[in-house]
């Protein structure tokens, strides 16, 4: 039906370009520079070209009724009449030749859908099966993050003079991440990766980081007014541990199925260890900015566990240094815990 509503609209521009001594032309341009298979497109090209060529070679008897019709001299609606009726024939006669032509619609389609998930054009399903399986394997990648938390001192003995004076503290983190899925449908994946992470420790209370004779750390009250009294400490840092995604199954055809590692709800647990790169004792205050970079008995490695649940790239996290934050007895027993979140760079 249509087809005959555009025959008819030809057969109508035909007859108004004759009255009016004007010619009219049929172009079918091909569009360039898009997404579809070769083969697709050389199909449907040929498909196209013998469609043009159905519909020229009509068109050019279709007119020659036309212009006898016109030569009769009808009235107007005798020759409206006959020139439908003229258009119901071609537009049958057209319908029936394209019809023969047998072109495979299902096929060009199932090529061109083969085409946008692989970009290649399978020649069986035994290649398009292989070609599934590698396109879907397992995510085993390295990728980056960036993380910020808050952080605070926890211990089990009776509050020590840093825990009276201890101000907003904070962990910034940077690196990179190995995701180990175990197989293309595993929820399971091995986490690991190295991460640089700077622990910044605020005094309130115009306290600051102080050493003696015999490098032991204390704190000491600021002669003046103090607006900045920090101690920041980095480590590299490699963790290692699991991770368990919680998004479905999918299905890539060919009975081949996966699971897309960085989508979905994810929780994760892992321990982490990490050595110390340096310490800065930063303060800042009326008798001017000072910066010292020395041993301030911070202790030189670090572990513990970490738990963090995630929503794509965007994580939660909470992580608990199992090591004192400084060695020996300076400070004792106090530890690190940080609440935060990560942004993934996948």
């Amino acid at each position: 039906m249509i087809k005959k509503f555009i025959l008819m609209g030809l057969v109508c521009l035909f007859s108004s370009s004759f009255y009016g001594q004007k010619t009219f032309n049929i172009n079918l341009a091909s569009k360039k520079d898009t997404e579809v298979s070769p083969i697709v497109k050389d199909k449907i090209e040929e498909y196209a070209g013998q469609i043009n060529a159905i519909i020229q070679e009509e068109k050019k008897l279709m007119e020659a009724e036309l212009l006898n019709l016109q030569s009769k001299n009808l009235d107007k609606t005798e020759f409206d009449k006959q020139k439908a009726q003229i258009a119901d024939r071609y537009s049958e006669k057209i319908d029936k030749r394209i019809e023969e032509l047998g072109f495979d619609l299902d096929g060009v389609i199932q090529k061109q859908v083969r085409y946008s998930l692989l970009n290649t054009d399978a020649a069986s399903k035994e290649e398009l099966k292989a070609k599934l399986l590698r396109k879907f394997r397992p995510s085993r990648s390295i990728t980056g993050y960036f993380s910020y938390g808050i952080m605070t001192m926890t211990n089990s003995l009776q509050d020590n003079n840093l825990d009276k004076n201890i101000g907003y503290s904070n962990n910034l983190e940077f690196g990179l991440k190995l995701n180990y899925q175990l197989s293309r449908t595993s929820p399971w994946a091995i986490i690991s990766g190295l991460g640089f992470s700077w622990r910044t420790l605020r005094l309130d209370n115009n306290m600051v980081f102080a050493k003696n004779a015999d490098n032991n750390v204390y704190l000491e009250h600021y002669n003046g007014d103090i607006s900045k009294s920090k101690l920041r400490t980095g480590y590299i840092v490699v963790p290692l541990g699991l991770q368990y995604n919680f998004s479905k199954l999918k299905n890539a055809g060919m009975d081949v199925q996966y699971r897309n590692y960085y989508r979905g709800l994810k929780i994760g647990a892992n321990v982490y260890g990490g050595a110390r790169m340096s310490t800065n004792n930063i303060i800042d205050g009326n008798n001017g900015e000072l910066r010292k970079r020395d041993n301030y008995q911070v202790n030189p490695y670090i572990y513990g566990g970490q738990l963090t649940l995630s929503y794509n790239s965007v994580s939660i996290f909470v992580k608990k240094d199992f090591s004192n934050f400084f060695k020996d007895s300076h400070f004792k027993n106090d530890k690190a815990l940080v609440f935060g979140i990560s942004i993934g760079l996948e």
